[in-house]
């Protein structure tokens, strides 16, 4: 079964309201879409959020993503900085998926990383508090980020062990 007829069943199930929770199938499902990812892009100006998250990707023997060199300032003005950043990204460029590090919302309310597939779907997320709070190097901050995204779904360091 392929991701598009996982979302398709939970669809269904949850309009007869026969839905009763997220499956083995489907988080097996969601980490087989993104292991078999080949063009991921990460959207940002600089190159430290990539290069933080293609250390993270690589401990999980995952595809490196690509930089997609954009300004991204724009985004911040938006309610939800880091979801436009990863929408402005499916705009403007073919993928499988993209890897987007931002603003929470508001100034003060953190940052998040998100995980969409080609179609702008949220597969999975991480947040941070501000960094006035943690006090992290925002490269470290990405890959603790990027880290717990992965592993929120199920993704261990070795692949033999992943969850569900």
């Amino acid at each position: 079964m392929d991701l598009d007829q996982i979302v398709e069943n939970a669809y269904y199930e949850s309009v007869t309201g026969i839905r009763t929770g997220d499956t083995k199938t489907e988080c097996r499902e969601l980490r087989k879409y993104i292991r078999d990812a080949k063009e991921i892009i990460v959207p940002n100006h600089s190159d430290a959020k990539v290069i933080a998250i293609n250390e993270v990707l690589e401990m999980f023997g995952l595809s490196k993503a690509k930089h997609l060199q954009i300004h991204t300032d724009a985004c911040d003005v938006s309610r939800m900085p880091a979801i436009t950043k990863a929408i402005m990204a499916l705009d403007t460029c073919s993928c499988d998926l993209v890897i987007a590090r931002g603003r929470l919302g508001i100034p003060g309310s953190g940052s998040m990383l998100v995980i969409l597939d080609r179609k702008g779907r949220l597969l999975t997320a991480s947040l941070s508090p501000p960094h006035i709070i943690h006090g992290k190097a925002v490269s470290d901050a990405v890959r603790d980020e990027m880290t717990n995204a992965l592993e929120r779904i199920g993704f261990t360091k070795s692949r033999e062990k992943d969850e569900c």
